[in-house]
Protein backbone atom coordinates (compact mmCIF):
# COMPACT_ATOMS: atom_id res chain seq x y z
CA UNK A 1 0.00 0.00 0.00
CA UNK A 2 2.85 2.29 0.60
CA UNK A 3 3.76 2.15 -3.07
CA UNK A 4 0.19 2.97 -4.09
CA UNK A 5 0.13 6.06 -1.85
CA UNK A 6 3.37 7.32 -3.36
CA UNK A 7 1.96 6.95 -6.87
CA UNK A 8 -1.25 8.92 -6.07
CA UNK A 9 0.79 11.69 -4.42
CA UNK A 10 3.01 11.88 -7.47
CA UNK A 11 -0.05 12.07 -9.74
CA UNK A 12 -1.62 14.78 -7.55
CA UNK A 13 1.44 17.05 -7.70
CA UNK A 14 1.95 19.33 -10.70
CA UNK A 15 5.27 19.18 -12.44
CA UNK A 16 7.49 22.25 -12.47
CA UNK A 17 7.10 22.59 -16.24
CA UNK A 18 3.31 22.54 -16.03
CA UNK A 19 3.29 25.11 -13.18
CA UNK A 20 5.52 27.48 -15.17
CA UNK A 21 3.35 27.03 -18.27
CA UNK A 22 0.16 27.87 -16.36
CA UNK A 23 1.75 30.88 -14.62
CA UNK A 24 3.16 32.22 -17.90
CA UNK A 25 -0.15 31.76 -19.70
CA UNK A 26 -2.05 33.60 -16.94
CA UNK A 27 0.50 36.42 -17.03
CA UNK A 28 0.19 36.81 -20.80
CA UNK A 29 -3.62 36.76 -20.68
CA UNK A 30 -3.64 39.36 -17.90
CA UNK A 31 -1.16 41.63 -19.69
CA UNK A 32 -3.19 41.33 -22.89
CA UNK A 33 -6.42 42.25 -21.05
CA UNK A 34 -4.76 45.30 -19.49
CA UNK A 35 -3.39 46.39 -22.88
CA UNK A 36 -6.83 46.12 -24.52
CA UNK A 37 -8.47 48.03 -21.68
CA UNK A 38 -5.81 50.75 -21.91
CA UNK A 39 -6.35 51.07 -25.66
CA UNK A 40 -10.10 51.44 -25.19
CA UNK A 41 -9.55 54.20 -22.63
CA UNK A 42 -7.04 55.92 -24.92
CA UNK A 43 -9.56 56.36 -27.72
CA UNK A 44 -12.30 57.71 -25.45
CA UNK A 45 -11.78 61.47 -25.02
CA UNK A 46 -11.33 62.63 -21.44
CA UNK A 47 -12.07 66.31 -22.09
CA UNK A 48 -14.70 68.24 -23.98
CA UNK A 49 -13.71 71.21 -26.07
CA UNK A 50 -17.10 72.89 -26.04
CA UNK A 51 -18.23 75.69 -23.81
CA UNK A 52 -19.77 74.63 -20.51
CA UNK A 53 -23.54 74.45 -20.57
CA UNK A 54 -23.88 76.47 -17.35
CA UNK A 55 -22.16 79.82 -17.07
CA UNK A 56 -22.46 83.04 -15.09
CA UNK A 57 -23.24 86.31 -16.80
CA UNK A 58 -23.03 88.80 -13.93
CA UNK A 59 -25.28 90.53 -11.45
CA UNK A 60 -28.86 91.49 -12.37
CA UNK A 61 -28.12 95.23 -12.05
CA UNK A 62 -25.60 94.90 -14.92
CA UNK A 63 -28.54 94.45 -17.31
CA UNK A 64 -30.70 97.59 -17.42
CA UNK A 65 -34.23 97.56 -18.79
CA UNK A 66 -34.25 97.16 -22.60
CA UNK A 67 -30.96 95.22 -22.76
CA UNK A 68 -30.41 92.89 -25.75
CA UNK A 69 -26.85 91.66 -25.20
CA UNK A 70 -25.52 88.92 -27.52
CA UNK A 71 -22.88 86.66 -25.97
CA UNK A 72 -21.14 85.24 -29.04
CA UNK A 73 -18.97 82.74 -27.22
CA UNK A 74 -21.90 81.15 -25.38
CA UNK A 75 -24.25 81.62 -28.37
CA UNK A 76 -27.07 83.27 -26.41
CA UNK A 77 -28.63 86.72 -26.24
CA UNK A 78 -29.56 88.11 -22.84
CA UNK A 79 -32.83 90.07 -22.93
CA UNK A 80 -34.22 92.26 -20.16
CA UNK A 81 -37.77 93.55 -20.33
CA UNK A 82 -40.38 94.60 -17.79
CA UNK A 83 -41.17 90.88 -17.37
CA UNK A 84 -37.59 90.07 -16.30
CA UNK A 85 -34.44 88.46 -17.72
CA UNK A 86 -34.28 85.75 -20.36
CA UNK A 87 -31.68 83.95 -22.47
CA UNK A 88 -32.51 83.20 -26.12
CA UNK A 89 -30.35 80.99 -28.33
CA UNK A 90 -28.20 82.52 -31.08
CA UNK A 91 -28.20 79.29 -33.09
CA UNK A 92 -30.47 79.11 -36.12
CA UNK A 93 -32.88 76.19 -36.01
CA UNK A 94 -32.42 75.60 -39.76
CA UNK A 95 -28.80 74.46 -40.02
CA UNK A 96 -27.15 75.72 -36.83
CA UNK A 97 -25.66 78.98 -38.13
CA UNK A 98 -24.78 81.70 -35.63
CA UNK A 99 -27.45 84.35 -36.00
CA UNK A 100 -27.10 88.08 -35.49
CA UNK A 101 -29.03 90.03 -32.89
CA UNK A 102 -30.77 93.09 -34.30
CA UNK A 103 -32.90 95.84 -32.74
CA UNK A 104 -36.13 94.11 -33.69
CA UNK A 105 -35.14 90.44 -33.49
CA UNK A 106 -32.64 88.03 -35.01
CA UNK A 107 -31.35 87.47 -38.56
CA UNK A 108 -29.54 84.44 -39.97
CA UNK A 109 -26.85 85.62 -42.41
CA UNK A 110 -26.45 82.16 -43.98
CA UNK A 111 -29.89 81.32 -45.35
CA UNK A 112 -32.04 84.33 -44.57
CA UNK A 113 -34.16 83.13 -41.69
CA UNK A 114 -35.65 85.95 -39.63
CA UNK A 115 -36.94 85.83 -36.07
CA UNK A 116 -38.80 88.40 -33.96
CA UNK A 117 -37.57 89.66 -30.56
CA UNK A 118 -38.94 86.54 -28.84
CA UNK A 119 -37.40 84.09 -31.34
CA UNK A 120 -40.56 83.29 -33.30
CA UNK A 121 -39.92 82.53 -36.99
CA UNK A 122 -40.91 85.42 -39.26
CA UNK A 123 -39.52 84.08 -42.51
CA UNK A 124 -36.96 81.87 -44.17
CA UNK A 125 -36.26 78.17 -43.98
CA UNK A 126 -36.02 77.89 -40.16
CA UNK A 127 -38.53 75.20 -39.06
CA UNK A 128 -38.79 76.11 -35.36
CA UNK A 129 -38.54 79.18 -33.13
CA UNK A 130 -35.32 79.87 -31.24
CA UNK A 131 -35.02 77.97 -27.94
CA UNK A 132 -35.03 79.80 -24.61
CA UNK A 133 -32.74 78.71 -21.79
CA UNK A 134 -33.14 78.76 -18.03
CA UNK A 135 -31.81 81.82 -16.21
CA UNK A 136 -31.40 81.46 -12.44
CA UNK A 137 -29.96 83.44 -9.58
CA UNK A 138 -26.96 81.70 -7.99
CA UNK A 139 -26.34 81.79 -4.22
CA UNK A 140 -23.60 84.38 -4.82
CA UNK A 141 -26.14 86.76 -6.37
CA UNK A 142 -24.97 86.32 -9.97
CA UNK A 143 -27.14 85.21 -12.86
CA UNK A 144 -26.53 81.77 -14.35
CA UNK A 145 -27.65 80.57 -17.77
CA UNK A 146 -27.97 76.83 -18.40
CA UNK A 147 -28.04 76.01 -22.12
CA UNK A 148 -28.66 72.33 -21.32
CA UNK A 149 -32.02 73.26 -19.76
CA UNK A 150 -34.43 74.71 -22.37
CA UNK A 151 -37.58 76.40 -21.07
CA UNK A 152 -40.81 77.50 -22.70
CA UNK A 153 -40.66 80.68 -24.77
CA UNK A 154 -41.69 83.64 -22.68
CA UNK A 155 -40.16 82.29 -19.45
CA UNK A 156 -38.47 85.19 -17.68
CA UNK A 157 -36.56 85.34 -14.42
CA UNK A 158 -38.21 88.04 -12.34
CA UNK A 159 -35.52 90.26 -10.77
Amino acid sequence: MNLANQKTEADARISRRKALTITSALGLVGANAIAWFSNLLFFKPRVTYSEPSRFRIGRPDAFPLGTRLPLARQRVTIVRTEAGLAAISNTCTHLGCVIQTTDIGFDCPCHGSRFDAEGTVLGGPAPRPLPWFRVALSPSGELEVDTADPVAAGTFLVV
